[in-house]
């Protein structure tokens, strides 16, 4: 079936009202080419298979028709869509939430590992009407009985061609097996390699085929860069980027109408000119608004995409993705608003480690790369304060009427004893006393200790009886394809006592920290813990999540490994980073055709990634 559509509206592809009040509510006006081709068709019971990459508007593509079948007064799971990871399965649970605003009395629920299974089975028990799950975690409960599906309506398969990469297709046809067969079905994937083909022949009826290309391009006038959130607060780090950044007009995107107004009252406390532009103001005050910025009397809009839409102003030299977008389109149509006219302009965007999956499909969207930026460092901050500072003194020795504070300066040195040097510099201090040229000290070792750490060289000290002592973290091995990649020993808190096997490690750890299984090393198995090499330079957000993760029903509390080795030999489940077998004794392992493509980015989750099913044969993580 052909995407070239006409222009329709929402209101064109016969939803409820309450439904299109939701996308009122949330700015959406026009249906995207895969929600105007795929929403009838899911209306009217069919089963389809969308060719589409993410970013097009593919979750709203199911959403909205299953939103529109669902009987509310039918307490039990009447649609179930699979997800490759937990984060998807998040976002789109809030898609579903966000789209059902009116909708009185409905309950969607994401499940997946790492999250405690208690909390899911309750609510469960009381009954959901949509399920959004990671393939690992839904069979689980499947198996366990928690979840029955003999009542389900619709599945959806998102990002299919993703599950297949990670492993997964052979649980999805094992759900799919257990599902009536008059549901209707919802394959979406971005390519379609033969195992997933074989999924639609074998699961769909009789499908309509939807491909969609995507025509996505951004401005080659503009910088794109990330920030990497780690260890800064994100608004110390967007005020720390605002003072060393040259910037004539900025805009600063959040993702919701709250938010505007937060950080622009944050920004104006700290001495920036903010101001909040959203769907609550009316349209004379957002007019009067974008008028003070193009006049200059306001240097910076914190803006939703729905208020941003169609906004031309000149002065725009950067665009603030202080959140990151869901929507691959919605960041090209962000940072549109500068670089334009022939004219230069820079974009900056903030990614949560958690979010690194939509910066890569950002990038593949545009096919540009987005270049990683680190934040000014203390040394930046007192040369660029410095330099504003001489210059504001130098433009005040311009002045014809200084004779008078000249002859106090002197009256001050005859007095005092002191040279007028020495009275220049005290009143420089007083003046600068509110806004220190240099950042507090304290405040400068937090961001030493920051910056070691995502450096990381593998050395801790500990204070021992005799001083202090220093210790070299174990050496990690390198990685045979990889061997560029600097690696790093860190030891996790479960071991043969756990009966713990090397792919529940690898699964734990590639979904929370989304590190590809290629990139994780030696895994060596002792009685009371383990040790596993990982990519140098973890961010501590991700560190400290590892920390908290679950594998056997024990925290991993991870931490760098300092120690020598105990002795006698770790136990024979054992990973190799020289190309050996990551899933321990026993494990068969899948044919080319099942594995899919290897993918070298490597942050990428590799393996059972979806809560750490274990890629052993029969056992499962509780991550």
């Amino acid at each position: 079936m052909s995407s070239d559509s006409p222009e329709l509206s929402f209101a064109d592809l016969n939803l409820p009202s309450s439904i299109l009040q939701a996308l009122s509510d949330v700015g959406y006006e026009t249906p995207s080419p895969i929600q105007a081709a795929t929403i009838p068709l899911l209306l009217q019971g069919k089963d389809v298979v969308g060719m589409a990459q993410t970013g097009t508007g593919k979750t709203a593509a199911f959403a909205l028709p299953v939103l529109a079948d669902i009987d509310l007064n039918a307490n039990h799971p009447q649609a179930l869509v699979l997800c490759p990871t937990r984060e998807l399965a998040i976002q789109v649970a809030e898609a579903f939430q966000s789209y059902a605003a009116h909708l009185k009395g409905f309950h969607v629920l994401p499940i997946y590992g790492g999250q405690d299974m208690r909390g899911q089975l309750k609510a469960l028990k009381r009954g959901v009407h949509v399920v959004v799950g990671t393939p690992g975690r839904t069979l689980d409960h499947l198996n366990r009985k928690s979840l029955a599906l003999n009542k389900i309506k619709t599945i959806v398969l998102d990002e299919a061609d993703e599950m297949l990469r990670m492993g997964f297709i052979d649980d999805v046809e094992a759900i799919l097996d257990k599902t009536p067969e008059d549901r209707r079905v919802a394959l979406f994937s971005a390519t379609m390699p033969a195992p997933i083909r074989k999924v639609a022949n074998n699961y769909l009826n009789e499908p309509e085929e939807i491909q969609i290309k995507t025509k996505v391009t951004t401005n080659e006038n503009i910088e794109q860069l990330y920030w990497l959130v780690s260890g800064t607060n994100k608004l110390d780090a967007l005020t720390r980027i605002l003072e060393v950044e040259e910037f004539d007009g900025m805009i600063i995107f959040v993702r919701t109408k709250t938010s505007t107004v937060e950080l622009a009252d944050k920004l104006n406390a700290r001495g920036y000119s903010a101001s909040a532009l959203n769907g609550d103001m009316s349209q004379n005050l957002r007019i009067q608004t974008v008028e003070q910025l193009k006049r200059g009397s306001l240097d910076i809009l914190v803006a939703t995409d729905v208020a941003a839409r169609g906004l031309d102003v000149e002065r725009i030299s950067h665009v603030m993705n202080y959140d990151i977008p869901y929507d691959d389109e919605a960041y090209v149509h962000r940072i549109g608003r500068t670089g334009r006219a022939g004219r230069t302009g820079k974009a900056i965007l903030f990614v949560a480690p958690r979010e690194r999956r939509l910066l890569r499909s950002i990038e593949k969207t545009t096919r540009k790369p987005i270049t990683q930026m680190d934040l000014p460092t203390r040394s930046d901050l007192i040369e660029y304060r410095s330099k504003a500072f001489k210059d504001s003194v130098v433009e005040a020795m311009q002045r014809d009427d200084l004779d008078f504070f000249a002859n106090i300066v002197k009256e001050i040195s005859e007095e005092q004893n002191c040279s007028e040097n020495e009275v220049g510099a005290a009143l420089a201090y007083l003046v600068q006393k509110d806004r220190p040229l240099q950042p507090p000290k304290e405040k400068a070792k937090r961001e030493r200790k920051e910056r070691d750490f995502d450096q990381d060289d593998s050395r801790q000290r500990r204070k021992g009886r005799d001083g202090e002592k220093e210790i070299s973290g174990y050496k990690a091995k390198p990685l045979k394809d990889h061997p560029d990649v600097e690696m790093q020993r860190f030891k996790v808190a479960v071991g043969r006592k756990d009966n713990v096997k090397p792919g529940q490690i690898v699964g734990a750890i590639a979904n929370e920290a989304e590190i590809d299984g290629d990139y994780i090393g030696n895994i060596e198995i002792y009685e009371t813990f383990s040790t596993v090499d990982l990519p140098a330079g973890m961010p501590k957000e991700v560190f400290n999540l590892l920390k908290q993760t679950m594998v056997c029903n024990r925290a991993l509390n991870i931490d760098i490994f300092t120690e020598k080795p105990p002795r006698g030999k770790p136990g024979k489940s054992r990973l190799k980073s020289e190309g050996g077998d990551r899933r321990g004794k026993g494990h068969k392992r899948p044919s080319n055709e099942n594995r899919g493509k290897r993918d070298k980015n490597p942050h990428r989750g590799k393996g059972k990634a979806d809560g750490g099913r274990s890629q052993g044969p029969g056992k499962r993580a509780k991550s």
